[in-house]
């Protein structure tokens, strides 16, 4: 009996100094329960969509179709200054994607998207006439007592359709645990499609008084003339904005983030965007 208890003795030192020097292996320790963390720094790529608003300016779109219509005649000085359109607004949806380059330094992230955003119907239009009495304007040289007197109306309208917009951005942001705020610029192109005319009516009335002191006058027909023009452009801009990303898990990481985009002039027309989106992406 006392063999026995020696021998089980024995084989119980032996099992208890193996387990001591087996590998600490994860699995024991539930290692492969928790996703795998991933810092800021790294590719990246996703989806979005959002609400976009355009501002365009219109103000110079007819006034320069006119001036063309005017030009080398005693009508374009008294005409150029007319402003015969104003303002729109559009509003709309977008969708798009992106992808990106992180890199970390501490808690300072730094990087390079391209963030491209299609359009859903984000068009606007407006129209207007102004129509004045222009008389003996400069360099005109009407007889001795005769007035001329120019009956102008100038009638312009002006669209502008968005199709789609891709900006290339640096940003910067700021490591806080699972959150990341960060603020970004770069250059833009947007696909547009403005389009414009303008349609000018002027009478010509010659007034003067006979040599019997009568009131006389010649009003003589109307000269209509019209121009119209309508073509695709891709327009260089820039961009600026703010964005939150949040990391649910692992390298998934959800964003919100408002843009701001103003193009250069396209047939003398105007465009500024404000964006509000949201997306998806992986941080690989």
């Amino acid at each position: 009996m006392r063999r026995f208890w020696l021998l089980a003795l024995a084989l119980g030192s032996v099992s208890v100094a193996h387990a001591a020097d087996m590998p600490d292996l994860p699995i024991l320790r539930g290692g492969f329960s928790q996703p795998v963390q991933h810092g800021w720094g790294g590719w990246y790529v996703g989806g979005q969509a959002g609400y976009q608003s355009a501002d365009v300016d219109f103000s110079k779109s007819a006034t320069a179709l006119a001036a063309f219509i005017f030009r080398n005649s005693t009508l374009a000085a008294p005409t150029s200054d007319w402003s015969v359109l104003g303002q729109a607004h559009a509003q709309g949806t977008g969708f798009g994607a992106f992808v990106g380059r992180d890199w970390q330094f501490d808690d300072v992230v730094l990087g390079v998207e391209a963030n491209y955003t299609y359009m859903n119907g984000l068009t606007t239009s407006t129209t207007n006439s102004i129509e004045r009495l222009i008389s003996n304007p400069a360099g005109e040289n009407p007889p001795a007592g005769h007035t001329h007197t120019y009956d102008t109306r100038v009638t312009g309208g002006a669209g502008m359709v968005i199709k789609d917009v891709t900006t290339f951005r640096g940003r910067v942001g700021w490591a806080a645990g699972d959150f990341m705020p960060y603020a970004f610029a770069g250059v833009a192109v947007g696909r547009l499609v403005p389009s414009r005319f303008v349609t000018t009516t002027v009478t010509l009335t010659d007034q003067w008084t006979d040599i019997l002191g009568n009131s006389q006058q010649t009003v003589y027909p109307p000269v209509v003339q019209s121009i119209s023009e309508s073509r695709q452009s891709f327009v260089p801009g820039w961009t600026a904005g703010l964005g939150l990303e949040y990391r649910v898990w692992g390298g998934l990481f959800v964003r919100g983030e408002w843009e701001y985009t103003s193009f250069t002039s396209v047939k003398d027309t105007f465009v500024q965007l404000n964006a509000v989106r949201g997306g998806i992406g992986y941080k690989f």
